[in-house]
Protein backbone atom coordinates (compact mmCIF):
# COMPACT_ATOMS: atom_id res chain seq x y z
CA UNK A 1 0.00 0.00 0.00
CA UNK A 2 1.63 3.42 -0.92
CA UNK A 3 2.51 6.12 1.48
CA UNK A 4 -0.59 8.60 2.63
CA UNK A 5 0.14 11.99 1.61
CA UNK A 6 1.46 14.33 3.38
CA UNK A 7 -0.88 16.76 3.34
CA UNK A 8 -3.57 14.52 5.50
CA UNK A 9 -1.34 15.10 8.49
CA UNK A 10 -1.27 18.95 7.94
CA UNK A 11 -4.67 20.20 9.50
CA UNK A 12 -4.84 18.37 12.56
CA UNK A 13 -1.29 18.96 13.09
CA UNK A 14 -1.84 22.49 12.34
CA UNK A 15 -4.10 23.22 15.28
CA UNK A 16 -1.02 22.24 17.65
CA UNK A 17 1.19 25.20 16.14
CA UNK A 18 2.40 28.00 18.64
CA UNK A 19 0.77 25.72 21.53
CA UNK A 20 3.12 25.08 24.79
CA UNK A 21 2.96 21.70 24.02
CA UNK A 22 5.73 18.72 24.24
CA UNK A 23 6.77 17.65 20.58
CA UNK A 24 4.51 14.92 19.41
CA UNK A 25 4.49 12.51 17.33
CA UNK A 26 1.69 11.43 15.49
CA UNK A 27 0.29 7.98 13.86
CA UNK A 28 -2.47 6.79 12.35
CA UNK A 29 -3.43 3.13 11.30
CA UNK A 30 -4.85 2.58 7.60
CA UNK A 31 -8.35 2.10 7.44
CA UNK A 32 -9.27 -1.72 6.79
CA UNK A 33 -6.62 -3.39 8.62
CA UNK A 34 -7.30 -5.84 11.28
CA UNK A 35 -6.24 -3.40 13.96
CA UNK A 36 -8.63 -1.11 15.35
CA UNK A 37 -8.96 1.86 13.03
CA UNK A 38 -8.80 4.10 12.03
CA UNK A 39 -7.47 5.08 15.72
CA UNK A 40 -5.12 8.00 16.22
CA UNK A 41 -2.04 7.77 18.86
CA UNK A 42 -0.69 10.72 20.79
CA UNK A 43 2.96 9.97 21.85
CA UNK A 44 5.10 12.07 24.10
CA UNK A 45 8.14 12.72 21.70
CA UNK A 46 10.44 12.97 24.85
CA UNK A 47 9.40 8.78 24.91
CA UNK A 48 12.03 7.92 22.06
CA UNK A 49 13.28 11.23 20.65
CA UNK A 50 15.69 12.10 23.39
CA UNK A 51 19.49 13.57 22.15
CA UNK A 52 18.07 13.12 18.06
CA UNK A 53 18.38 9.10 18.61
CA UNK A 54 15.68 6.40 18.45
CA UNK A 55 15.19 2.86 19.73
CA UNK A 56 14.67 0.41 17.32
CA UNK A 57 11.52 -0.74 17.90
CA UNK A 58 8.94 1.39 19.71
CA UNK A 59 5.93 -1.17 21.34
CA UNK A 60 2.58 0.29 20.87
CA UNK A 61 -0.29 -1.10 23.64
CA UNK A 62 -3.04 0.84 21.87
CA UNK A 63 -2.19 -0.43 18.20
CA UNK A 64 -2.06 -4.28 20.01
CA UNK A 65 -1.12 -6.31 16.90
CA UNK A 66 1.88 -3.98 15.59
CA UNK A 67 5.35 -2.52 16.98
CA UNK A 68 6.02 0.03 15.00
CA UNK A 69 10.15 0.66 13.70
CA UNK A 70 11.81 4.04 14.03
CA UNK A 71 14.31 5.03 11.91
CA UNK A 72 15.86 8.32 11.13
CA UNK A 73 14.96 10.40 8.09
CA UNK A 74 17.01 13.03 6.27
CA UNK A 75 17.22 15.02 9.37
CA UNK A 76 16.96 14.82 13.13
CA UNK A 77 13.53 16.75 13.30
CA UNK A 78 12.01 13.79 10.53
CA UNK A 79 11.51 9.96 11.13
CA UNK A 80 10.27 7.24 9.24
CA UNK A 81 7.43 4.66 10.70
CA UNK A 82 7.09 1.17 9.48
CA UNK A 83 5.71 -1.77 10.71
CA UNK A 84 6.98 -5.17 10.62
CA UNK A 85 3.95 -6.59 9.66
CA UNK A 86 4.19 -4.70 6.42
CA UNK A 87 7.45 -5.62 5.62
CA UNK A 88 6.53 -9.22 5.52
CA UNK A 89 4.48 -8.45 2.17
CA UNK A 90 1.07 -7.25 4.26
CA UNK A 91 -1.01 -4.20 4.04
CA UNK A 92 -1.68 -3.82 7.99
CA UNK A 93 -0.01 -0.71 8.30
CA UNK A 94 0.90 2.05 6.25
CA UNK A 95 4.33 4.23 5.80
CA UNK A 96 4.26 8.00 6.57
CA UNK A 97 7.28 10.57 6.70
CA UNK A 98 6.47 13.94 8.48
CA UNK A 99 8.26 16.16 10.25
CA UNK A 100 8.24 16.63 14.25
CA UNK A 101 6.28 19.59 15.85
CA UNK A 102 8.78 21.37 18.35
CA UNK A 103 8.44 24.63 19.63
CA UNK A 104 10.60 27.47 18.27
CA UNK A 105 10.80 25.79 14.82
CA UNK A 106 14.20 26.42 13.01
CA UNK A 107 15.74 27.66 16.41
CA UNK A 108 18.69 26.00 17.13
CA UNK A 109 18.23 23.26 19.60
CA UNK A 110 20.03 23.27 23.16
CA UNK A 111 20.54 19.83 25.22
CA UNK A 112 18.69 19.61 28.59
CA UNK A 113 20.90 19.56 32.15
CA UNK A 114 21.70 16.12 33.22
CA UNK A 115 18.53 15.21 35.63
CA UNK A 116 19.58 13.95 39.65
CA UNK A 117 16.43 15.74 41.53
CA UNK A 118 14.24 12.51 41.95
CA UNK A 119 13.57 13.61 45.19
CA UNK A 120 11.07 16.35 43.79
CA UNK A 121 9.81 14.22 40.83
CA UNK A 122 10.39 11.64 38.47
CA UNK A 123 10.45 10.80 34.83
CA UNK A 124 7.79 8.81 33.65
CA UNK A 125 8.75 5.41 32.81
CA UNK A 126 7.59 4.22 29.18
CA UNK A 127 5.77 1.13 30.37
CA UNK A 128 3.58 3.50 32.70
CA UNK A 129 2.67 5.89 29.69
CA UNK A 130 1.68 2.38 27.53
CA UNK A 131 -0.42 1.54 30.27
CA UNK A 132 -2.00 4.91 30.23
CA UNK A 133 -2.71 5.42 26.67
CA UNK A 134 -5.90 3.28 25.57
CA UNK A 135 -7.65 5.59 28.47
CA UNK A 136 -6.64 9.08 27.14
CA UNK A 137 -7.66 7.98 23.62
CA UNK A 138 -9.55 5.18 23.12
CA UNK A 139 -10.91 4.06 26.57
CA UNK A 140 -12.94 7.98 27.92
CA UNK A 141 -15.89 6.59 30.17
CA UNK A 142 -16.67 7.79 33.40
CA UNK A 143 -15.44 4.78 35.84
CA UNK A 144 -18.72 5.88 37.54
CA UNK A 145 -21.87 5.33 35.18
CA UNK A 146 -23.01 1.91 35.60
CA UNK A 147 -25.09 2.13 32.85
CA UNK A 148 -22.97 1.43 29.69
CA UNK A 149 -19.79 -0.72 28.33
CA UNK A 150 -17.85 2.82 28.32
CA UNK A 151 -18.16 2.97 32.23
CA UNK A 152 -17.55 0.17 32.74
CA UNK A 153 -14.48 -0.81 31.01
CA UNK A 154 -13.22 2.45 33.00
CA UNK A 155 -14.00 0.57 36.21
CA UNK A 156 -12.48 -2.19 35.30
CA UNK A 157 -9.41 -0.73 34.72
CA UNK A 158 -9.79 1.50 37.44
CA UNK A 159 -10.21 -1.37 40.33
CA UNK A 160 -7.16 -3.33 38.31
CA UNK A 161 -5.33 -0.40 39.31
CA UNK A 162 -6.15 -0.18 43.09
CA UNK A 163 -5.31 -3.76 42.95
CA UNK A 164 -1.82 -2.88 42.45
CA UNK A 165 -1.30 -0.62 44.42
CA UNK A 166 -2.58 -2.74 46.99
CA UNK A 167 -0.33 -5.66 46.67
CA UNK A 168 2.65 -3.32 46.33
CA UNK A 169 1.75 -2.58 50.21
CA UNK A 170 0.32 -5.93 51.17
CA UNK A 171 -3.01 -4.04 51.40
CA UNK A 172 -6.59 -4.86 50.57
CA UNK A 173 -7.76 -2.55 47.59
CA UNK A 174 -10.69 -1.96 49.47
CA UNK A 175 -8.35 0.10 51.63
CA UNK A 176 -6.92 2.00 48.72
CA UNK A 177 -8.73 5.39 47.85
CA UNK A 178 -7.09 7.36 45.02
CA UNK A 179 -6.71 11.37 45.23
CA UNK A 180 -4.77 13.93 43.58
CA UNK A 181 -0.95 13.01 45.50
CA UNK A 182 0.24 12.83 48.65
CA UNK A 183 -0.30 16.77 49.80
CA UNK A 184 -4.14 15.34 49.94
CA UNK A 185 -3.58 12.32 50.98
CA UNK A 186 -1.64 14.23 54.10
CA UNK A 187 -4.19 16.81 54.69
CA UNK A 188 -7.37 13.87 54.18
CA UNK A 189 -5.18 11.37 56.84
CA UNK A 190 -4.13 14.16 59.52
CA UNK A 191 -7.35 16.12 59.12
CA UNK A 192 -9.94 13.92 58.64
CA UNK A 193 -9.04 11.62 61.64
CA UNK A 194 -8.12 14.66 64.00
CA UNK A 195 -11.73 15.96 63.14
CA UNK A 196 -13.60 12.60 63.16
CA UNK A 197 -12.99 11.41 66.59
CA UNK A 198 -12.28 15.31 68.22
CA UNK A 199 -14.96 14.96 70.63
CA UNK A 200 -12.69 12.48 72.76
CA UNK A 201 -9.36 13.02 71.42
CA UNK A 202 -7.37 16.70 70.88
CA UNK A 203 -4.11 14.96 70.49
CA UNK A 204 -1.57 15.18 67.90
CA UNK A 205 2.14 13.54 67.33
CA UNK A 206 4.69 14.29 64.38
CA UNK A 207 8.04 15.51 64.39
CA UNK A 208 9.91 18.33 63.48
CA UNK A 209 11.06 17.34 60.42
CA UNK A 210 8.16 15.90 58.05
CA UNK A 211 6.84 17.53 54.85
CA UNK A 212 5.63 21.00 54.62
CA UNK A 213 2.35 19.63 54.25
CA UNK A 214 2.12 17.78 57.25
CA UNK A 215 3.34 20.45 59.20
CA UNK A 216 1.07 22.98 57.97
CA UNK A 217 -2.10 20.59 58.51
CA UNK A 218 -1.17 20.25 62.10
CA UNK A 219 -1.06 23.90 62.54
CA UNK A 220 -4.24 24.18 61.05
CA UNK A 221 -5.71 21.92 63.47
CA UNK A 222 -3.72 23.66 66.50
CA UNK A 223 -6.12 26.79 65.38
CA UNK A 224 -9.03 24.25 65.53
CA UNK A 225 -8.32 24.19 69.36
CA UNK A 226 -5.89 20.76 68.93
CA UNK A 227 -3.05 20.19 70.63
CA UNK A 228 0.25 18.86 68.81
CA UNK A 229 3.41 18.00 70.21
CA UNK A 230 6.87 18.44 67.27
CA UNK A 231 8.80 15.32 68.23
CA UNK A 232 12.27 16.98 67.90
CA UNK A 233 15.31 14.22 66.20
CA UNK A 234 18.73 13.37 66.76
CA UNK A 235 21.65 15.14 64.94
CA UNK A 236 21.18 11.59 62.81
CA UNK A 237 17.64 12.47 61.50
CA UNK A 238 16.16 9.89 63.60
CA UNK A 239 13.13 9.87 66.48
CA UNK A 240 14.10 8.49 69.70
CA UNK A 241 11.28 6.03 70.61
CA UNK A 242 11.15 6.32 74.16
CA UNK A 243 10.19 10.27 73.51
CA UNK A 244 7.52 9.05 71.46
CA UNK A 245 6.36 6.82 74.42
CA UNK A 246 6.67 9.97 76.69
CA UNK A 247 4.58 12.14 74.40
CA UNK A 248 1.77 9.63 73.78
CA UNK A 249 -1.64 10.93 75.83
CA UNK A 250 -4.75 9.35 76.73
CA UNK A 251 -6.35 11.57 74.39
CA UNK A 252 -4.20 11.01 71.54
CA UNK A 253 -5.48 10.28 68.64
CA UNK A 254 -3.11 10.09 65.59
CA UNK A 255 0.94 9.89 65.18
CA UNK A 256 2.20 11.16 61.42
CA UNK A 257 5.75 9.91 60.95
CA UNK A 258 7.21 9.61 57.46
CA UNK A 259 8.80 6.90 56.32
CA UNK A 260 11.97 8.00 54.08
CA UNK A 261 12.93 12.38 54.86
CA UNK A 262 12.52 13.85 51.33
CA UNK A 263 15.57 16.27 51.99
CA UNK A 264 18.17 13.59 53.76
CA UNK A 265 16.97 10.11 53.31
CA UNK A 266 16.52 9.23 56.67
CA UNK A 267 14.42 5.92 56.91
CA UNK A 268 12.23 5.87 60.13
CA UNK A 269 12.19 3.08 62.55
CA UNK A 270 8.69 2.51 60.73
CA UNK A 271 7.92 -0.83 62.42
CA UNK A 272 8.83 -0.08 66.16
CA UNK A 273 6.90 3.10 65.71
CA UNK A 274 3.69 0.98 64.63
CA UNK A 275 4.38 -1.55 67.22
CA UNK A 276 4.22 1.46 70.60
CA UNK A 277 1.24 3.42 68.48
CA UNK A 278 -0.96 -0.79 67.77
CA UNK A 279 -0.31 -1.36 71.61
CA UNK A 280 -1.50 2.43 73.20
CA UNK A 281 -4.48 1.84 70.57
CA UNK A 282 -3.47 5.33 68.65
CA UNK A 283 -3.45 5.61 64.99
CA UNK A 284 -0.40 5.47 63.30
CA UNK A 285 0.02 7.63 59.71
CA UNK A 286 2.84 7.97 57.63
CA UNK A 287 3.73 9.84 54.56
CA UNK A 288 5.27 7.31 52.20
CA UNK A 289 5.71 9.17 49.25
CA UNK A 290 9.21 8.64 49.44
CA UNK A 291 9.60 5.34 49.95
CA UNK A 292 6.81 3.10 48.46
CA UNK A 293 7.85 1.35 45.40
CA UNK A 294 11.71 1.65 46.83
CA UNK A 295 11.80 -0.15 49.76
CA UNK A 296 9.49 -2.92 50.94
CA UNK A 297 6.64 -1.86 52.41
CA UNK A 298 3.93 -4.18 54.36
CA UNK A 299 1.09 -1.98 56.23
CA UNK A 300 0.20 -5.33 58.30
CA UNK A 301 3.44 -6.28 59.18
CA UNK A 302 4.57 -2.28 60.26
CA UNK A 303 1.14 -1.61 61.65
CA UNK A 304 0.27 1.50 60.01
CA UNK A 305 -3.03 2.04 59.90
CA UNK A 306 -3.25 5.31 57.42
CA UNK A 307 -0.22 5.64 54.99
CA UNK A 308 0.54 8.35 51.64
CA UNK A 309 1.40 8.06 48.15
CA UNK A 310 2.55 9.76 45.30
CA UNK A 311 2.60 8.71 42.22
CA UNK A 312 4.74 10.69 40.44
CA UNK A 313 7.56 10.11 42.99
CA UNK A 314 7.06 6.49 41.35
CA UNK A 315 8.32 7.45 38.13
CA UNK A 316 4.24 7.38 37.35
CA UNK A 317 1.68 10.75 36.34
CA UNK A 318 1.64 13.58 38.24
CA UNK A 319 -1.70 14.67 39.69
CA UNK A 320 -2.09 11.36 41.22
CA UNK A 321 -1.87 9.50 44.41
CA UNK A 322 -3.67 7.23 46.94
CA UNK A 323 -4.08 6.69 50.36
CA UNK A 324 -4.46 3.36 52.71
CA UNK A 325 -7.30 3.37 55.04
CA UNK A 326 -7.23 0.31 57.26
CA UNK A 327 -10.41 -1.53 57.47
CA UNK A 328 -9.79 -3.78 60.20
CA UNK A 329 -9.25 -2.44 63.21
CA UNK A 330 -11.28 0.48 61.42
CA UNK A 331 -9.78 3.76 61.23
CA UNK A 332 -12.63 6.49 60.54
CA UNK A 333 -12.04 9.55 59.09
CA UNK A 334 -14.09 13.10 58.02
CA UNK A 335 -13.60 13.57 54.38
CA UNK A 336 -12.31 17.12 52.90
CA UNK A 337 -14.63 17.53 50.30
CA UNK A 338 -18.05 16.66 49.48
CA UNK A 339 -19.78 15.98 46.40
CA UNK A 340 -21.09 12.08 44.74
CA UNK A 341 -19.76 9.97 47.66
CA UNK A 342 -17.08 8.06 45.39
CA UNK A 343 -14.26 6.83 46.86
CA UNK A 344 -16.33 4.68 49.37
CA UNK A 345 -17.44 8.38 50.29
CA UNK A 346 -14.04 9.24 51.49
CA UNK A 347 -12.97 11.31 48.36
CA UNK A 348 -15.68 12.52 46.99
CA UNK A 349 -14.88 13.84 42.68
CA UNK A 350 -14.71 11.77 39.59
CA UNK A 351 -11.52 9.49 39.12
CA UNK A 352 -9.27 10.50 36.67
CA UNK A 353 -8.78 6.95 35.16
CA UNK A 354 -5.88 7.11 32.73
CA UNK A 355 -4.25 8.59 35.92
CA UNK A 356 -5.05 6.14 38.04
CA UNK A 357 -4.18 3.31 35.42
CA UNK A 358 -0.93 4.96 35.45
CA UNK A 359 -0.40 4.76 39.46
CA UNK A 360 -1.25 1.16 38.97
CA UNK A 361 1.39 0.01 36.22
CA UNK A 362 3.99 2.47 38.27
CA UNK A 363 3.31 0.27 41.58
CA UNK A 364 3.04 -2.68 39.43
CA UNK A 365 6.87 -1.81 37.88
CA UNK A 366 7.91 -0.56 40.96
CA UNK A 367 7.30 -4.39 42.82
CA UNK A 368 8.94 -6.21 39.81
CA UNK A 369 11.86 -3.92 39.42
CA UNK A 370 12.73 -3.16 43.61
CA UNK A 371 15.19 -5.28 44.38
CA UNK A 372 16.99 -4.91 41.15
CA UNK A 373 16.85 -0.75 41.58
CA UNK A 374 17.59 -0.66 45.28
CA UNK A 375 20.99 -2.66 44.32
CA UNK A 376 21.44 -0.53 41.47
CA UNK A 377 20.75 3.10 43.13
CA UNK A 378 23.09 2.02 46.10
CA UNK A 379 26.25 1.11 43.91
CA UNK A 380 26.24 4.24 41.75
CA UNK A 381 25.41 6.67 45.63
CA UNK A 382 28.47 4.68 46.86
CA UNK A 383 30.23 5.71 43.82
CA UNK A 384 28.89 9.47 44.34
CA UNK A 385 29.96 9.80 48.06
CA UNK A 386 33.50 8.26 47.69
CA UNK A 387 34.12 9.90 44.55
CA UNK A 388 33.59 13.33 46.32
CA UNK A 389 34.43 12.41 49.71
CA UNK A 390 37.71 11.40 48.20
CA UNK A 391 38.70 14.31 46.22
CA UNK A 392 37.06 17.39 48.22
CA UNK A 393 37.75 17.84 52.00
CA UNK A 394 35.58 19.19 54.46
CA UNK A 395 32.53 17.62 52.77
CA UNK A 396 29.70 16.45 55.57
CA UNK A 397 26.87 14.07 54.91
CA UNK A 398 23.70 15.07 56.38
CA UNK A 399 21.60 11.98 58.05
CA UNK A 400 22.39 8.61 59.21
CA UNK A 401 24.36 6.65 56.81
CA UNK A 402 22.52 3.23 57.99
CA UNK A 403 19.63 3.97 58.51
CA UNK A 404 19.11 5.79 54.69
CA UNK A 405 17.53 5.48 51.40
CA UNK A 406 20.76 5.09 49.55
CA UNK A 407 18.85 7.21 46.27
CA UNK A 408 18.65 10.48 48.16
CA UNK A 409 21.83 11.97 49.14
CA UNK A 410 22.09 15.02 51.16
CA UNK A 411 26.00 16.74 50.87
CA UNK A 412 27.46 19.87 52.60
CA UNK A 413 30.31 21.56 51.44
CA UNK A 414 32.05 23.36 54.03
CA UNK A 415 32.76 27.07 52.81
CA UNK A 416 30.84 26.87 49.36
CA UNK A 417 27.37 28.43 49.43
CA UNK A 418 24.75 26.03 47.57
CA UNK A 419 22.91 28.63 46.14
CA UNK A 420 26.94 29.43 44.11
CA UNK A 421 27.48 26.25 43.43
CA UNK A 422 23.66 25.56 41.95
CA UNK A 423 24.45 27.81 40.09
CA UNK A 424 27.61 26.85 38.55
CA UNK A 425 26.02 23.18 37.81
CA UNK A 426 24.11 24.73 35.60
CA UNK A 427 24.31 21.85 33.44
CA UNK A 428 23.16 18.93 36.14
CA UNK A 429 19.76 19.60 37.72
CA UNK A 430 19.76 19.41 41.44
CA UNK A 431 18.39 20.95 44.51
CA UNK A 432 19.44 22.64 47.64
CA UNK A 433 18.45 21.76 50.94
CA UNK A 434 18.99 25.40 51.78
CA UNK A 435 15.47 26.93 51.34
CA UNK A 436 16.83 30.15 49.70
CA UNK A 437 13.89 30.65 47.48
CA UNK A 438 12.80 33.10 50.44
CA UNK A 439 14.22 37.21 50.79
CA UNK A 440 14.98 35.68 54.21
CA UNK A 441 17.77 33.14 53.14
CA UNK A 442 16.89 30.61 56.04
CA UNK A 443 18.46 27.56 55.48
CA UNK A 444 16.42 24.18 55.21
CA UNK A 445 14.14 23.50 58.80
CA UNK A 446 15.03 19.91 58.22
CA UNK A 447 19.35 20.69 58.61
CA UNK A 448 18.45 23.01 61.42
CA UNK A 449 16.30 20.57 63.49
CA UNK A 450 19.48 17.52 63.21
CA UNK A 451 21.32 20.32 64.59
CA UNK A 452 23.83 21.21 61.00
CA UNK A 453 25.44 24.42 61.29
CA UNK A 454 24.03 27.12 59.84
CA UNK A 455 26.95 27.95 57.50
CA UNK A 456 26.85 24.24 56.71
CA UNK A 457 23.04 23.85 55.88
CA UNK A 458 23.50 26.64 53.81
CA UNK A 459 26.17 24.99 51.81
CA UNK A 460 24.12 21.25 51.32
CA UNK A 461 23.40 20.05 47.81
CA UNK A 462 20.72 17.46 47.42
CA UNK A 463 21.79 14.70 44.67
CA UNK A 464 18.72 12.21 43.82
CA UNK A 465 19.49 8.83 42.20
CA UNK A 466 17.05 7.12 40.28
CA UNK A 467 15.86 3.98 38.23
CA UNK A 468 17.17 5.91 34.97
CA UNK A 469 19.97 7.63 36.32
CA UNK A 470 23.28 5.84 34.68
CA UNK A 471 27.08 5.75 35.89
CA UNK A 472 27.87 8.35 33.43
CA UNK A 473 25.91 10.74 34.66
CA UNK A 474 26.83 10.66 38.21
CA UNK A 475 30.74 10.37 36.87
CA UNK A 476 29.75 13.54 35.10
CA UNK A 477 27.96 15.22 38.24
CA UNK A 478 30.93 14.43 40.42
CA UNK A 479 33.55 15.68 37.88
CA UNK A 480 31.51 19.18 37.97
CA UNK A 481 31.08 19.19 41.66
CA UNK A 482 34.49 18.78 42.35
CA UNK A 483 36.00 21.37 39.56
CA UNK A 484 33.49 23.89 41.09
CA UNK A 485 34.19 23.41 44.49
CA UNK A 486 37.43 23.66 44.11
CA UNK A 487 36.82 26.64 42.16
CA UNK A 488 34.90 28.56 44.57
CA UNK A 489 36.81 28.14 47.74
CA UNK A 490 39.53 29.31 46.04
CA UNK A 491 37.24 32.70 46.16
CA UNK A 492 36.36 32.30 49.24
CA UNK A 493 38.05 34.31 51.89
CA UNK A 494 36.88 31.75 54.36
CA UNK A 495 38.50 29.01 53.05
CA UNK A 496 41.49 30.78 52.95
CA UNK A 497 41.70 31.51 56.26
CA UNK A 498 40.84 28.16 57.46
CA UNK A 499 43.53 26.84 55.08
CA UNK A 500 46.10 29.52 57.31
CA UNK A 501 45.14 27.64 60.77
CA UNK A 502 41.98 30.21 62.08
CA UNK A 503 39.90 28.61 63.94
CA UNK A 504 35.94 30.46 62.35
CA UNK A 505 34.22 29.65 65.28
CA UNK A 506 36.62 31.56 67.43
CA UNK A 507 35.65 35.17 65.75
CA UNK A 508 33.82 37.00 66.75
CA UNK A 509 31.74 38.96 63.45
CA UNK A 510 30.20 42.42 64.04
CA UNK A 511 27.56 44.10 61.14
CA UNK A 512 28.72 47.36 59.61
Amino acid sequence: MLPAPLGWLKRPLARLQGVSLPPILAVQVVTGSPLECPMWCMFSLERFHAHYGFPDFFSCTTVRSCCWKVSPFSSPSHCILTCPLCLLGSYHCSLYIFSFIEKGLGEESTLRPLYMDVQATTPLDPRVLDSMLPYLMHYYGNPHSRTHAYGWESESAMERARQQVASLIGADPREIIFTSGATESNNLAIKGVARFYKSRKKHIITTQTEHKCVLDSCRYLEAEGFRVTYLPVKRNGLIDLKELEDALQPDTSLVSIMTVNNEIGVKQPISDIGQICSSRKVFFHTDAAQAVGKIPMDVNDMKIDLMSISGHKIYGPKGVGAIYIRRRPRVRLEPLQSGGGQERGMRSGTVPTPLAVGLGAACEVSQQEMEYDYKRISVLADRLITKIMTEIPDVVMNGDPEHHYPGCINLSFAYVEGESLLMALKDVALSSGSACTSASLEPSYVLRAIGTDEDLAHSSIRFGIGRFTTEEEVDYTVQKCIQHVKRLREMSPLWEMVQDGVDLKSIKWTQH
